[in-house]
């Protein structure tokens, strides 16, 4: 392969819901390039993209897939996404590092959820947008009214470049209304008969060209006047206007495809090699340091690494593109995120499994390489005494939680190198080891994101693994007042243990005044402060400790240590062992010994008055309460709505979104245990959602009930 220069390169994110048919659609690319001989299919598991094992288990596509094809002397980068929710992270990488997203449309329902999702990715990054109407040999396929429901939701910026003459088992040809072409295929499909546009087409194929070559116009004020002044614009004229359309989010232009038969491939191939914007038309990518980072290839060189691949006999393959200057084989770099010098021994472009090796690669390209010592995603790579690192990419929060455990225990750390491993292919997998529920979590997308896992684990990494449901981080507060003392003593002969401590609970809030006197059974505490310790507590909330004790009854020396066991009994809440918040205590007397007393004595005594006067506190449980958005289709709302109150969550809005609704709401993280699956069945996988954790509040009182009982059953059973 050549070496192509930025101003011949164009990086594409190729997207759509599950079954819009895109894998299908990039082999048919593939094959009509010449870069394969024969086409693959899904059923016959030969696919170019779908090549990972369980891929081909599941027919879904898990990962993206970059390839890259040749076309009129231009090279086209092309990253196949999965069209799965629950495998969102690939999508969103891919528009990250391309510069055009085509969004394929099942011919037989329309824009989708998923869909939907995508085009919100596309205008948050403000990405250039071809929409791709495809299977269009189903029998239930409806174009008119596919594009009837595009123009509702997507506006007026959706504009037909063509439509096919009849959809079904026998579609075969389509009108091309910026060419003014009839595009017609043998059964085969492959290279299209072209001939003029049929008498009975030719009313419809010209209001939609005047549509078209207006909307074109728009977008250059040159054009604009011209069009003004001849109502028609020539057909490069037409190709400038739409590109600058493009760029600037003025036009969606809607084509027509049938990739299981490769009919409008070519022409579609055309469209990109001769409009979609180059690297260069588009926006400059900005460093962490807000520096503009110019693609231009005699700029001092920059690669930065969007994803990696484990596969088998060869182990890391690390994706890259080239943010500036040019990559040559053979060249030393430095790794601006871990310090360490790396060798790029060998470039290669790619296609799926298959790697072309290349001497150079200039700014804008995309490549790959193998056997680096220590680079990770989201890592940059920069010549000597160059400074760029990037950090674009934004993944969304996760939806679906699972504790996971290996099943023989010896292979824990084992199985967490793996999911470490596994992390760096799919970084919206997040794992967590959790000290406060003293379980190891895995965070996805949604249930088939964490069997996908599950089954990679099991089947590649030979470590049987089983899923539990997570604890929840519930919080421990108090809601009034209340004293206690304790006293710790023990004698065993030789120095015993003595310490003794009076102290006072009470809740805490930002701002509230010192205290200066408590009663407690007709009885006043005057308070006499000495010293003040405010502790941010790493899991939330605050402890404000105040020293009090008059006249020497404890020594300063010992404070640190009652403190210190006010603390641990706050890591282990005296409710459910949760951890405790937003809580003030004065220790305000006590007694000491003068040879018995000692840190340990004062910290036992501390941790047990904190336990006591918490309980007679009015103690409550708090649950975490997230923000939870759904997107539904119409027809379901209420469904959804019914089973949502049925997980006490609060509605608290409804909108209507590009023709879906949305759907607000407040809800215990508790209840969102298993929502992915229950919001799929409901919808029949038509629904999406997402979540953002809000506030702490106070559970029911029933089930605060419930978590003591359940707690002292829990303790009872260790004892």
């Amino acid at each position: 392969m050549r070496v192509y220069q930025t101003n011949e390169i164009k990086n594409i994110a190729l997207l759509g819901s599950a079954g819009s048919g895109k894998t299908t659609l990039a082999e048919s690319m593939l094959f009509e390039s010449g870069v394969i001989k024969r086409r693959g299919t899904i059923e016959a598991k030969n696919t170019v993209s779908d090549y990972f094992p369980v891929e081909q288990e599941y027919g879904y596509s898990v990962f993206s897939t970059v390839f890259n094809v040749e076309w009129n002397n231009k090279k086209l980068n092309i990253i196949d996404c999965p069209g799965s929710d629950d495998f969102v992270g690939g999508a969103i990488t891919a528009l990250n590092v391309t510069d055009q997203a085509l969004i394929l449309i099942n011919g037989q329902y329309g824009p989708e959820v998923g869909t939907q999702n995508i085009f919100r990715y596309t205008e948050k990054l403000k990405k250039p947008v071809i929409f791709l109407v495809n299977q269009l040999d189903r029998e239930n396929c409806d174009f008119d009214s596919v594009m009837s429901q595009m123009k509702e939701i997507y506006g007026s910026k959706c504009v037909q470049i063509q439509y096919p003459v009849s959809t079904g088992a026998g579609f075969n040809s389509i009108i091309d209304v910026l060419l003014m072409k009839k595009y017609s295929w043998k059964p085969e499909g492959g290279a299209p008969i072209i001939e003029e546009i049929p008498a009975e087409e030719i009313d419809k194929a010209k209001e939609l060209h005047a549509a078209l070559v207006e909307t074109a116009a728009e977008n250059d004020e040159a054009l604009m006047e011209k069009f003004f002044m001849e109502e028609t614009l020539s057909e490069d004229e037409m190709r400038e206007g739409i590109r600058k359309g493009l760029v600037t989010r003025s036009i969606f232009p809607v084509f027509c495809v049938c990739g299981g038969k490769s009919m409008g491939v070519r022409r579609l191939m055309e469209f990109l090699g001769n409009v979609v914007p180059f690297v260069s038309d588009m926006p400059k990518i900005h460093n962490t340091r807000g520096e503009e980072v110019p693609a231009d290839s005699e700029a001092p060189t920059s690669i930065y690494f969007f994803k990696t691949g484990m596969e088998p006999h060869i182990g890391e393959v690390s994706y890259f593109k080239v943010m500036s200057g040019t990559i040559k084989a053979g060249v030393d770099l430095t790794n601006a995120d871990r310090g360490s010098k790396e060798r790029v021994a060998v470039l290669n472009v790619c296609a799926g499994a298959n790697r072309q090796p290349v001497d150079e690669l200039c700014a804008g390209d995309i490549g790959c390489t193998v056997k680096l010592k220590d680079v990770k995603t989201g890592n940059t790579l920069n010549e000597k005494e160059v400074e760029n690192r990037f950090d674009f990419i934004k993944y969304p929060n996760s939806k679906y939680s699972r504790a996971v455990i290996a099943v023989n225990e010896s292979e824990t750390e084992k199985m967490m190198a793996a999911l470490t491993k596994m992390r760096q292919e799919d970084p919206t997998w997040v794992v967590e080891q959790s000290k406060e529920l003293k379980q190891i979590i895995v965070h996805g997308q949604g249930e088939f994101h964490l069997r996908t896992l599950k089954w990679r684990m099991e089947n590649n990494e030979k470590i049987q693994i089983k899923y539990e449901e997570p604890k929840i981080p519930y919080r421990e507060t108090i809601t009034k007042a209340s004293r206690a003392e304790y006293r710790h003593k023990k004698q065993s002969g030789g120095a015993g243990q003595f310490g003794e401590v009076h102290l006072i609970v009470e809740p805490y809030a930002e701002g509230m005044p010192d205290p200066t006197t408590y009663k407690f059974g007709g009885q006043e505490y005057r308070m006499n402060i000495k010293n003040k310790e405010e502790v941010d507590l790493e899991w939330g909330g605050k402890l404000v400790f105040l020293n009090s004790v008059v006249g020497g009854a404890i020594d300063a020396r010992f404070m640190p240590a009652i403190l210190k066991g006010i603390m641990a009994r706050m890591e282990q809440g005296p409710l459910t062992g949760s951890y405790a918040r937003d809580v003030r205590v004065v220790v305000y007397d006590g007694k000491m010994h003068p040879v018995d007393s000692n840190e340990l004595s004062f910290m036992l005594a501390a941790r047990q008055a904190f336990a006591e006067a918490f309980k007679n506190a009015g103690p409550k449980i708090l649950e975490p309460i997230y923000d939870l958005e759904v997107f539904v289709p119409s027809d379901y709302m209420g469904d959804v709505m019914s089973d949502l109150q049925g997980r006490r969550a609060l509605i608290m809005g409804m909108d209507s979104e590009a023709g879906y609704q949305k759907l607000s709401a407040k809800i215990p993280l508790k209840e969102l245990s298993s929502y992915s699956i229950a919001l799929s069945s409901l919808t029949g996988g038509r629904a999406s959602f997402s979540t953002k954790f809000a506030s702490y509040e106070l559970v029911p009182t029933d089930l605060q009930t419930e978590l003591i009982k359940q707690h002292e059953a829990e303790a009872a059973e260790e004892e």
